[in-house]
């Protein structure tokens, strides 16, 4: 399989303290299928989730209860070492040093100044999804944090990010309403999807999720882009962004990655996961992406699903 592009999204996972429950929840709501996975430093079995006989994720069985129950997202690097010397450098917090997963490659978990928990992946035998963008895989991620200046540093040193923020991009693209999928941040399989659904939700439509939102015609809203190093930035390139937790959350609100799964119909997506015991924070919406909302499996994890716009 080949390798994504630094610096790319290329894998999620899910802790969860049933993996059992886990599986019938996530394969009824996006028809995945599961088969063993790769033990890791965790220590606990995991399985591989598939969506058309194609790898789109991991669940794996939480052995620390006091370890959050969340979804985390996985950048790739081709020199995970130096990666790790970087997030140090920046002012970031090694949890997991790198370690080897079999033939697969090898990982690393960190925390950013923030204290948002993602991954970093070198890639072995697995070069992380075989599809996303498409109903049932990943289509985007971004991180809630309060210390914006410190975290647009961070990431921009670590992973050499370049961003945009979203209020620019709306005064040149005002009534844009989709952008293909930026080629830098592809797997082999990956095809075009739409960008930066996170930045048109405002404070109003997320209460409990935390999603602040941006976009051109939200004054005063903050939320920046990150395109590869590499490429130009903007929409067209964008591989994931960065919100604000504002003063109208709860203080003890952690920062924390907020991942996207492409779904063909968003509003039976809600409605089938709440009939499987999950809950629905945010209900759908329509943004300029397309439709989305922010649900949680019948165990807690948050995640988000997006509806991209039909093409015309």
């Amino acid at each position: 399989m080949a390798a994504f592009a630094h610096s790319a999204p290329c894998w999620v996972d899910v802790q969860l303290p049933d993996l059992e429950a886990g599986k019938r929840f996530y394969g009824e709501l996006f028809g995945w299928t599961f088969r063993a996975g790769e033990e890791v430093d965790r220590g606990g079995p995991c399985v591989d989730a598939l969506s058309g006989g194609k790898l789109v994720a991991a669940l794996a069985a939480k052995q620390d209860g006091r370890m959050p129950t969340a979804w985390g997202v996985y950048f790739a690097t081709d020199d995970i070492v130096a990666t790790v010397t970087r997030i140090r450098q920046a002012g970031g917090q090694v949890i997991t040093e790198p370690v080897r997963v079999g033939g697969a490659g090898v990982l690393a978990q960190a925390a950013d100044p923030g204290g948002a928990v993602f991954g970093v992946w070198q890639a072995g035998d697995r070069g992380g999804f075989q599809k996303q963008n498409e109903p049932g895989s990943f289509c985007w991620t971004e991180v809630y944090t309060r210390q914006k200046d410190r975290v647009d540093a961070f990431y921009e040193k670590v992973f050499g990010f370049r961003g945009t923020d979203l209020g620019a991009v709306g005064k040149r693209e005002s009534g844009r309403g989709e952008s293909g999928t930026g080629e830098s941040g592809k797997g082999e399989s990956d095809t075009s999807g739409s960008e930066a659904p996170g930045s048109e939700t405002s404070g109003s439509e997320a209460p409990e999720s935390g999603i602040s939102g941006s976009g051109a015609d939200v004054p005063g809203v903050d939320f920046r882009m990150w395109s590869p190093a590499g490429t130009e930035p903007g929409p067209d390139t964008a591989i994931g962004g960065r919100s604000v937790i504002t003063d109208a959350f709860p203080a003890e609100m952690p920062s924390y990655f907020l991942n996207y799964f492409a779904v063909a119909d968003c509003d039976a997506t809600a409605e089938t996961g709440a009939h499987l015991g999950g809950r629905v924070s945010v209900p759908p919406f329509d943004i300029p992406y397309g439709r989305m909302a922010v649900l949680h499996d019948n165990q807690g994890a948050e995640f988000a699903v997006l509806q991209p716009p039909v093409s015309r």
